[in-house]
This record gives C-alpha cells, sequence and structure tokens, in this order.
C-alpha cells in the first residue's frame, strides 16, 4: 500500500465539477436549491482545509450579512444527512466538514488540527478480501492518521518527535 497527500490543485477542478452537479443532486433528493445552500456548499467545497462551521458562516456571510450561523449549521447537517458533505473528525471540539466525497482519508495534526486529504492505494483490496476482519464485512471505512505537521514539529525542542508506534 502507498500513501499520497492529495494534490490541492485537482481539488479545483473537483469544486467546480461539484458546484455545477450540486443544484440537480438537490432538486432529485427533493431539497430545495436556495442562495444560502449554494453559497454554503460553494465555501466547504473551495476550502482545502475542512473548516468548521463558523469558518464556513465568516465566508458566507461576506455575501450574504443576514445569514446566521444556526443556519449554517443546520445546512452542514442537512448536506451530511444526503450526503453532500460529510464530518470529518471526532478529534476536535468542533466538527470539521469535508466536501471531497471521492474515496480519500486524513492526517490530521494533533496540536494545530490542520487537516490534509491522503489517497492510499490498496487500502480497499485489503479490507474486502483479508479474512483478519473476524466474519465482519466492510461497509465503509475512514482512515484518519494522527501526526504532528512539520510547522508544529519544528516547534519541539530538537524538532523532532519520538514516535509512539502504536495505533489508536
Amino acid at each position: 500500500m502507498k500513501l499520497r497527500i492529495v494534490n490541492e490543485r485537482g481539488h479545483t477542478a473537483y469544486a467546480k465539477e461539484r458546484s455545477a452537479e450540486f443544484a440537480a443532486r438537490c432538486r432529485d433528493g427533493g431539497l430545495a436549491v436556495t442562495p444560502q445552500r449554494t453559497a454554503i456548499i460553494e465555501a466547504l467545497l473551495a476550502s482545502t482545509d475542512h473548516p468548521t462551521a463558523e469558518h464556513i458562516y465568516a465566508a458566507v456571510r461576506r455575501r450574504y450579512p443576514h445569514i446566521s450561523l444556526a443556519t449554517v449549521h443546520r445546512t452542514l447537517e442537512t448536506l451530511c444527512r444526503i450526503g453532500e458533505a460529510r464530518k470529518v473528525t471526532l478529534l476536535h471540539d468542533s466538527a470539521r466538514y469535508d466536501g471531497n466525497l471521492g474515496p480519500h482519508h486524513h492526517v490530521v495534526c494533533v496540536r494545530c488540527h490542520r487537516i490534509r486529504d491522503i489517497e492510499v492505494s490498496g487500502l480497499r483490496q485489503v479490507l474486502e478480501t483479508d479474512a483478519a476482519l473476524g466474519g465482519f464485512t466492510p461497509l465503509g471505512w475512514s482512515l484518519e492518521i494522527q501526526a504532528l505537521c512539520d510547522k508544529c514539529r519544528r516547534k519541539e525542542p530538537g524538532g523532532r518527535v519520538a514516535s509512539k508506534g502504536r495505533a489508536a
């Protein structure tokens, strides 16, 4: 298996494609397409750092100054419920959201909470063929690697961190 950080330049094309299809997917799912919902999904898709509802609220509020934080929270929960977004991690005090619905995983800095998308080639094959799951049939999976980013690691005395060498 190989790990690879997802190229942020490729994210732009993906975001444009998802934005263009958003209205049709909402209508197909029986959800009204409002300017606020569109602005929220566009802000989420424009972000590569898995924003909190508060960060999305700040971005959307520039265009819609009367939108409330409660509306942003409700809309993000609705987007998660209909499969247009997902919550990334429970490691943080507040939910982080991801508009990238393609197969990928995350590496999370345990100090500054920066999140990057990663691809893990071969993971699907391991999970779908490995008998080590003891009779469980995988329905989905999400890998989250907890780490220190380069910036936080440089702040450590000596710039090094002892490896724990253990799975969470």
